[in-house]
């Protein structure tokens, strides 16, 4: 039992988290600021394995309510000349607000239907980004004031870093909490068939609109936390290639996999950022680890550690790719009439 705990997903999580805890005492600037970006990281892949992982929600619009979180955040500062502190809470219901209509187009489409709509969706969102000028000053971008943390007399990237990990903690916990209650069981039971799940009682439209709103929810508050950590907003930050990326996360983490999300996350923020100075081959490394992790590993790192570390446990992850199903054995005999009978064993 020992080695077990040692090697299980309880002690991945604490070293993660821990590390990133003391990250501040220990890092300088540029360090500091990635692992800010991890924490973010963590929460979009969390919320967009809500609908892709355990709904089976295919859908490409995660980027795009990732920007109205941080745009609304950064914009209600800048026009209404809000504080921090009463933007972000606003941009993040946003998001969720927008988010949560896309499940109406999700009651009648499905499969790639859902996602090229949504991704119209993303793409029409990046246009505006781009092109209404008077109110989000198009593709020039515009500086965010920054969040002020003179009640706490600490500075302000030291400040935004332990909110976002707060933030991330709380949010990683009731993830977890949720995906094991009445809730998830019924997102799990929605993904593998939606004709079964309605025979069982559960309304669909009730948890394809749950389903949405949490994972628009956490996409907002990932918005304005970057909004503040950032400083500056410009649409090139929430553009195609950002979906690219917060997929990638959630299939070589694991789909349906709340600690997946984590591992995903992280490992991509540490190779995005590794790649920082090749743009185009940030870019080609991504996509083929997308691809080639749908293709042999489709369930993620995760089960790969369920096989091989003994104590790696979680619920309600996806199953793995079914095997070939073999014909059954028969038996033959004869009838008093001599006619060849078969038996299945």
């Amino acid at each position: 039992m020992p080695v077990q705990a040692l090697v299980g997903h309880r002690s991945f999580l604490t070293l993660l988290f821990g590390t990133l805890l003391v990250l501040p005492a220990v890092a300088n600037q540029y360090t500091l600021f990635v692992g800010n970006l991890m924490l973010l990281y963590i929460i979009l892949a969390l919320g967009l394995n809500i609908l892709v992982g355990f709904s089976g929600q295919l859908a490409f619009a995660n980027a795009a309510i990732y920007g109205i979180g941080a745009y609304g955040t950064a914009l209600l500062q800048v026009h209404l000349g809000w504080s921090f502190w009463a933007a972000a809470p606003v941009g993040a219901v946003l998001a969720m607000v927008i988010g949560t209509l896309l499940a109406i187009p999700a009651l009648r489409l499905s499969g790639i239907f859902l996602a090229l709509a949504t991704l119209a969706f993303a793409q029409a969102t990046q246009w505006v980004l781009w092109h209404w000028q008077s109110v989000t000053f198009g593709a020039g971008g515009f500086r965010t004031p920054s969040p002020s943390f003179s009640w706490f007399a600490i500075k302000q990237d030291y400040g935004i870093y332990f909110v976002s990990w707060v933030t991330t903690v709380t949010l990683f916990l009731f993830t977890w909490r949720i995906m094991r209650s009445r809730i998830g069981r019924a997102f799990v039971a929605m993904r593998d068939g939606e004709i079964a799940a309605q025979s069982l009682g559960i309304d669909l439209l009730a948890y394809k609109a749950m389903a949405f709103a949490l994972s628009s929810f956490y996409a907002g508050v990932a918005g304005a936390l970057y909004s503040g950590l950032l400083g500056y907003m410009s649409p090139e930050g929430f553009d195609l290639f950002q979906m690219i990326i917060q997929k990638a996360m959630i299939v070589v983490g694991g789909l349906g996999s709340v600690v997946g999300s984590v591992l995903g996350a992280a490992l991509l923020v540490y190779i995005m950022e590794f790649l920082r100075e090749f743009k185009s081959t940030q870019e080609i490394v991504f996509g083929v680890l997308l691809v080639g992790f749908m293709v042999f590993q489709p369930n993620g790192l995760v089960v790969f550690m369920k096989r091989w570390l003994p104590g790696w446990e979680e619920p309600m992850h996806l199953p793995e790719r079914p095997q070939a199903i073999s014909k059954p054995d028969v038996v033959e005999g004869t009838t008093s009439g001599d006619h060849p009978v078969v038996e299945r064993t």
